[in-house]
């Protein structure tokens, strides 16, 4: 994703991209603009070819190539840039991290999208720039299905959150009931009878025979959970205050839980048919060797590939570390030295997430009481020694980002590799390279 420009003398071609149009502005070699900073209209196919006859007009004037620089803005940069790549443009992208923290071309305090797009052009010529390459389409669909995965989940979170506190106004005991007030079986009993009333008055028979039809557990089972939702009914009409628009909305609220359950489930299905149509490809391999890290599942794995993309460009840990943003934010300035170390969080979100979710899975144990991961949970319980837990598990989180480093550079599934096992092989490779 990300490689360096090497220097030779070009014209830089700096683009600050917005929804509905974009600011251009030519560089020269020798920081002098060409013209005025030109406006470009998305949806006016005039403008956008103006703007190409603008820049083969300087490549022409001055005799020298172009490269394109466009400012990263998520989506927005994407179709602009296919566009200007397939009129045979040298086209990049530059992270906006990159041009928020470079020095000021004006002494004044500018910032508009003109002036914009003229930092972004004069930010291209630097020789030892940074530049992100356009993803393949399937990465970049993996990467859409995978965020939209995370944005229903999150959405699906918030109405289980008000799901819950509805029930805990007019029926807390049945949050007690089941394992997940989300499993199937009590959503379902919800929808038919809702309050505390409506399951009291309903025939025992029906009641028992709607949770052997949706939990399929059996006659015992069944028995058991209504007499605990009986209970829980009659203690509701003690403990428990209910309106109208209550009941309304806990049928909303799963309406719509079941909504997201299904959309959830389509993505994930169009997120296996991309991989397994794929199975050939590099990038998917690479989503095969992240799958070999105990508590790296399917989804995990190819959503961290899907925000790494290109792996290539990543030459260390601490790189991927900090694309992650999960490298240390420290405040500085003169003689003040802060004392509080928290994490950057200018990276992908979605990264971090996964990356957290890898580190609690490793150093969980499993159902007989043996660590998932001994060599990471051992790390975990002597950093707790001295340091907070949370600052214990971001430790845990630096060694996994360097687990998947490994995995994708070795290009090897992982193995378990204790640290005195990880010297002995660090001194036989020494051995073997001096031989």
């Amino acid at each position: 994703m990300s490689n360096i420009i090497k220097y030779d003398l070009f014209i830089s071609v700096g683009i600050d991209v917005g929804a509905d149009f974009s600011w251009m502005s030519i560089a020269l070699p020798n920081q002098t603009f060409v013209g005025k900073p030109f406006k470009i209209l998305h949806s006016d196919l005039n403008s956008l070819a103006m703007a190409v006859s603008k820049i083969k007009e300087a490549e022409e004037l001055y005799s020298l190539e172009s490269r394109i620089f466009l400012e990263s803005t998520g989506i927005y940069h994407y179709p602009l840039f296919c566009y200007l790549r397939d009129k045979g443009f040298n086209c990049s992208v530059i992270n906006p991290i990159i041009t928020k923290n470079s020095t000021n071309i004006n002494i004044r305090k500018v910032h508009n999208d003109r002036f914009d797009s003229k930092k972004a052009a004069l930010i291209g010529l630097k020789p030892d720039l940074k530049v992100s390459l356009m993803p393949s389409d399937l990465v970049l669909n993996l990467r859409n299905l995978s965020r939209e995965y995370y944005d229903l989940m999150d959405n699906r979170s918030a109405y289980i959150n008000k799901l819950q506190g509805e029930l805990r106004m007019i029926f807390p005991q049945y949050l007690k009931i089941f394992s997940k007030i989300t499993t199937n079986t009590a959503m379902t009993l919800l929808e038919k009878y809702t309050s505390p009333d409506a399951f009291l008055n309903a025939p025992k028979d029906e009641i028992i025979n709607s949770i052997r039809s949706t939990a399929r557990f059996g006659l015992t089972y069944a028995a058991s959970k209504y007499n605990a939702i009986i209970q829980a009914a009659t203690d509701a009409k003690t403990f428990g205050h209910a309106v109208s628009s209550n009941f309304k909305r806990i049928l909303i609220y799963i309406g719509f839980i079941r909504k997201y359950d299904e959309e959830i489930s389509s993505i994930l299905s169009d997120m296996h048919e991309l991989v397994d149509a794929n199975e050939d490809t590099d990038f998917v391999k690479q989503i095969h060797l992240i799958k070999s890290f105990k508590g790296a599942g399917f989804l995990s794995a190819v959503s961290l590939m899907c925000e790494i993309g290109d792996f290539s460009a990543f030459r260390s840990p601490k790189q991927l570390f900090a694309y992650f943003g999960l490298d240390p934010a420290v405040k500085q300035s003169g003689k003040f030295n802060g004392t509080k170390i928290s994490i950057s969080k200018r990276g992908s979100k979605i990264a971090r997430r996964v990356i957290h979710t890898m580190a609690l899975i490793s150093i969980s144990r499993n159902k007989d009481g043996t660590a998932k991961n001994p060599v990471l949970r051992d790390h975990y319980l002597s950093k707790c020694q001295s340091k907070p837990k949370m600052v214990a598990l971001g430790a845990v989180m630096h060694k996994v980002c360097n687990i998947v480093f490994a995995i994708l550079r070795d290009e090897k599934k992982f193995e378990i590799i204790t640290p005195k096992e990880h010297q002995m092989n660090y001194q036989k490779a020494k051995c073997d390279i001096a031989a």
